[in-house]
């Protein structure tokens, strides 16, 4: 079993478009913890935090930050701190079989819980997610960078607040923000209590920039990252090339409850089924059936393993 949750038989040939980077000149950080870097500017302003690799796979995502980081990030005002997360993973990445370094233990994306974090499980995963803490508790604003095994339209997942909607909206890119209340499995890092609290005005949203191992996936990401820095005054604002984001919410996240989970074609991320009660999969003997018309279909796993979302249906607001 391969740690994208589909077994490696289940998987077709993937395009390798995008090599994994050397990061060795990054691993020692200058921010007290390995991989991670900060950079002040000379007015007061927020604290903003981009990261890559929470999957180790998700080698797109470091091709990004190692290009800002070259840069020599320079914020107007405020803090910048950038860092590759699940190093442990991600040195394991075999081109010849590139889902297999996902994580090494477990999950990090599900596991941003303090009751989990301040827990006496173990694992590399858990291990290098409290050592991130100190870092993600002085976040007022954050970016994960993701990317896609299935093929999907980029999107930006806000979470279900208002204010990580509203910061998607001012990053701009990629042109769809999906509101969503996370996974059955485990918290993501943008569900971790700080982001979602409604006493809070910190913010966090994820962006979902594309295919793994696509050159197209770097430059949504780089978009993404500078959107983010106009949108918290970290830069100046470039003029805008795109209109307001479309808008979508989660109405149904479904989760694979057995084994013989398929869907009845090949769908792509974006798709928008016209009606309701449209069958779109079988989960076994189940049937699965949009609940309402214009049904956007949001990062469909193609090949699900029982206990991990399978699809989430959103409609457009």
């Amino acid at each position: 079993m391969t740690s994208d949750a589909v077994s490696s038989a289940a998987l077709p040939a993937f395009a390798m478009e995008v090599a994994a980077p050397d990061l060795l000149r990054w691993r020692p950080g200058n921010a007290g913890l390995a991989g991670f870097w900060r950079f002040d500017g000379p007015e007061p302003g927020p604290n903003v935090v981009i990261v890559a690799l929470v999957h180790g796979n998700e080698i797109c995502g470091a091709v990004a930050l190692s290009r800002l980081l070259q840069s020599g990030p320079a914020p107007l005002r405020g803090t910048l701190t950038a860092g590759f997360a699940n190093l442990d993973a991600f040195d394991r990445f075999d081109p010849a079989q590139p889902t297999a370094s996902r994580y090494v233990d477990e999950d990090m994306n599900r596991l941003w819980d303090a009751e989990l974090l301040d827990g006496p499980r173990q694992s590399c995963e858990l291990a290098r997610a409290r050592a991130m803490r100190p870092v993600i508790d002085g976040a007022d604003a954050l970016l994960d960078l993701h990317s896609m095994l299935w093929p999907s339209e980029p999107l930006l997942l806000c979470g279900p607040t208002a204010r990580g909607r509203a910061l998607a909206t001012a990053i701009g890119t990629p042109n769809l923000v999906v509101a969503d209340t996370g996974h059955a499995s485990g918290r993501r890092l943008i569900d971790y209590a700080p982001f979602v609290s409604q006493d809070s005005g910190r913010m966090a949203v994820l962006v979902e920039a594309g295919q793994h191992w696509k050159q197209e996936t770097v430059a949504e990401m780089e978009a993404a990252i500078a959107g983010l820095l106009a949108a918290t005054g970290l830069h100046e604002p470039a003029p805008p090339e795109r209109g307001r984001p479309r808008q979508a919410e989660v109405t149904m996240a479904v989760t694979a409850c057995s084994g013989g989970f398929s869907f009845v074609q090949d769908f792509r991320g974006g798709d928008v089924v016209p009606r309701r009660d449209t069958l779109i999969a079988m989960d076994g003997s189940v049937e699965i059936r949009t609940p309402h018309d214009d049904c956007l279909l949001v990062m469909p796993s193609l090949r699900p393993s029982r206990g991990h979302t399978a699809v989430r249906l959103a409609r457009f607001m």
